[in-house]
């Protein structure tokens, strides 16, 4: 994920980190253990002499004291962290992916964000590559199992802002804005009519601005759902289309949409 400039962002992003720690810590212990923090809190205050809203002000300083013991970093600490990692986040390798993936074709050429569907088998290591290069990632997947993995895992690596999840299909599926980028295997077209896939490409076609591009994975000896010649014949017109060799009998189908 692509540093924000302006730390207000990072400190709201802390913040939030902080919050689903103390959250989870809170959901993992017994209501009497939480009961001791409170009478903790409660003495902390007493001592402190405190004025104001006394539910507001325990609640809050049980959520410290929850902190504490996590050893959660400071703000600081957590945001030099972040910053080593960054870089690491961004190599393919880190996701499982090759160092020559192909998605690099659908990485911003520009510091403009660009907005991207992943669809069908293996979306984790795609959507999260994308997302931690500075990619809005919107990943599509029919088993909510995928989805709510795609998204813990975005979660954990500080891209939850970077990647929304949907348990769907292509073909109930409508972008509600323009996309970037495409990206899918042909599991994301298992099941599908000849009339619902001309549908979905027509859909993601539009959807797409100009000078943005189409991954799709496929088999070349012809076992897979979309063969080669279909997706030539999906894209003869108005994109450039290109053949990425991939190890084994497969490659990847790049079309990018040319500017108009």
């Amino acid at each position: 994920m692509a540093l924000s400039s302006h730390p207000q962002s990072l400190r709201q992003e802390y913040l939030r980190y902080v919050e689903r720690e103390v959250e989870d810590y809170k959901s993992s212990v017994s209501r009497e253990f939480l009961y001791g923090i409170a009478a903790e809190a409660a003495r902390t205050l007493d001592e402190g002499a405190q004025l104001g809203m006394r539910e507001v002000m325990l609640a809050d300083e049980v959520d410290k004291i929850i902190a504490r013991r996590l050893r959660l970093p400071t703000f600081v600490t957590w945001r030099r962290r972040r910053e080593r990692n960054a870089s690491e986040l961004q190599r393919p390798e880190h996701w499982g992916l090759r160092p020559d993936t192909p998605l690099t074709h659908a990485l911003p050429m520009t510091r403009q964000t660009s907005s991207v569907l992943v669809a069908g088998a293996r979306i984790e290591g795609s959507a999260l590559y994308l997302a931690a290069n500075g990619c809005e990632v919107t990943a599509i997947e029919p088993e909510v199992a995928v989805v709510n993995r795609v998204l813990l895992m975005a979660r954990d690596n500080g891209l939850t802002e970077k990647v929304r999840g949907f348990a769907a299909d292509l073909v109930s599926f409508t972008p509600d804005g323009p996309l970037g980028a495409v990206i899918c295997t042909p599991a994301a077209f298992a099941g599908l009519s000849t009339i619902e896939r001309e549908r979905v490409f027509r859909l993601l076609q539009e959807a797409t601005t100009d000078g943005g591009v189409h991954l799709i994975e496929t088999i070349i000896a012809g076992q897979a759902v979309l063969s080669e010649e279909e997706l030539r014949s999906r894209y003869d017109s108005g994109w450039q289309i290109s053949l990425v060799p991939e190890p084994g009998a497969t490659s990847t189908f790049v079309a990018k949409k040319l500017v108009a």
